[in-house]
C-alpha cells in the first residue's frame, strides 16, 4: 500500500514538474519573442509547445498555464480569459489526436504523424483569437461596421499563418529535441 502511494505521489510530482517546466518555457519563449507574440499579426513561437501533449499529459496544463501567464502581460482581460481559453480548448482537442498517434507510432514520432498533432491549435486559434484581438484591443473602433468581417477574416488568416509557422516549423524541432531527450532518459 505504501509502495503504491509513493509511486502515485512520484508520478503526480513528475507531472506537476513537467507542467511547470512547460508553462515556464511558454512564458519565456513568448517574452523573448514579444515583438511578434502579441497583437494583430502574431507568431507566438511558444505555441509549438502544444506538441508536448504527445510526450506527457502535463503538456495540456503546462501550455494552458503558460498561455494564461503570458496573456497577463497583455493587460487585456478579454485576452487573459478568452485567449487562454482558446489555447486550453486547442490542447484538449490535441490530446486525443496525440494519444492516437502515440498508440500507432510509440516513442518514435515520424514527421507525417507529427503533422496531425497541431491541427487543433491552428484551427481553434485562427477562429477564436481574431475576435479576442478585435474586441480586446480596440480594433473594433477602426473602420466601419461593414469592414468588421473583412478585418476579422484578415486577422484569422494572419493568426493561422503564425500558428502554422509556430507549430509546423518550430514544432518538429521541438519534437526532435524531445524525442532525443526521451531516448536518452530510457
Amino acid at each position: 500500500m505504501l509502495k503504491d502511494n509513493l509511486k502515485n505521489g512520484s508520478i503526480r510530482t513528475q507531472l506537476i514538474t513537467q507542467g511547470a517546466i512547460i508553462a515556464a518555457l511558454y512564458v519565456v519563449l513568448s517574452l523573448l519573442t514579444y515583438q511578434f507574440s502579441y497583437l494583430e499579426i502574431q507568431c507566438r513561437v511558444a505555441e509549438a509547445l502544444c506538441m508536448t501533449v504527445y510526450f506527457t499529459p502535463a503538456g495540456v496544463w503546462g501550455v494552458f498555464v503558460g498561455c494564461l501567464i503570458t496573456n497577463m502581460f497583455s493587460g487585456q482581460w478579454i485576452d487573459i480569459v478568452f485567449g487562454s481559453l482558446a489555447t486550453l480548448i486547442a490542447v484538449m482537442l490535441t490530446k486525443p489526436i496525440a494519444a492516437a498517434v502515440r498508440k500507432k507510432c510509440g516513442n518514435k514520432l515520424d514527421i507525417w504523424h507529427s503533422l496531425l498533432i497541431p491541427i487543433p491549435t491552428v484551427v481553434v486559434n485562427a477562429i477564436a483569437i481574431p475576435f479576442v484581438l478585435y474586441y480586446g484591443y480596440g480594433i473594433v473602433s477602426m473602420g466601419s461596421a461593414e469592414s468588421r468581417w473583412a478585418v476579422l477574416a484578415l486577422m484569422a488568416f494572419s493568426i493561422a499563418v503564425g500558428e502554422i509557422i509556430s507549430c509546423y516549423v518550430f514544432g518538429p524541432i521541438l519534437v526532435k529535441i524531445m524525442t532525443l531527450a526521451e531516448a536518452r532518459i530510457r
